[in-house]
């Protein structure tokens, strides 16, 4: 690991604590919906890459596939996901989609925290939100 410089230590510990309470507040109106955090990650995952399997699932959020199945299933049971008939050339591959509902649910959830974190930005100064504004492309290039 590359060694780190002590300004880039500071920035990271000034950062952590807006982030983290940014997140948060965030977070708190996130369960205003009944879906609970991790079918609603899960359910995001599926609607960003149409017909992934449980396994590729899976491995991309690191969690065991039985862990995963019980989830799915749950949300296949509430109508927010679908599996889909097996791929070409093997059927027991079974890909999952979100329905109708399920692509509402992610949709009004994005919504709801689009429209929290406006409410507070509209709050701020307009010094304040350009340097927020100014700040985002160099946010955009961290990659943790």
């Amino acid at each position: 690991m590359p060694s780190i410089s002590p300004e880039a230590r500071q920035l990271a510990e000034e950062l952590r604590t807006p982030l983290r309470r940014i997140y948060r507040q965030l977070r708190r109106d996130a369960h205003d919906d009944g879906i609970p955090p991790l079918r609603k990650q899960l359910l995001i995952a599926i609607i960003d890459q149409p017909g992934i399997g449980v396994g590729d699932l899976a491995r991309q959020e690191n969690l065991r596939s039985p862990t995963i199945s019980g989830h799915i299933n749950a949300m296949v049971a509430a109508g927010l996901v679908k599996r889909t008939d097996g791929a070409p050339g093997d059927r027991r591959r079974v890909g999952l989609v979100a329905t109708a509902q399920g692509n509402d649910a992610i949709e009004a959830h994005r919504q709801r925290r689009t429209d929290r974190l406006a409410q507070a930005l509209a709050k701020l100064p307009a010094t304040s939100r350009d340097a927020i504004r100014v700040a985002i492309p160099a946010l955009n290039e961290l990659d943790l």
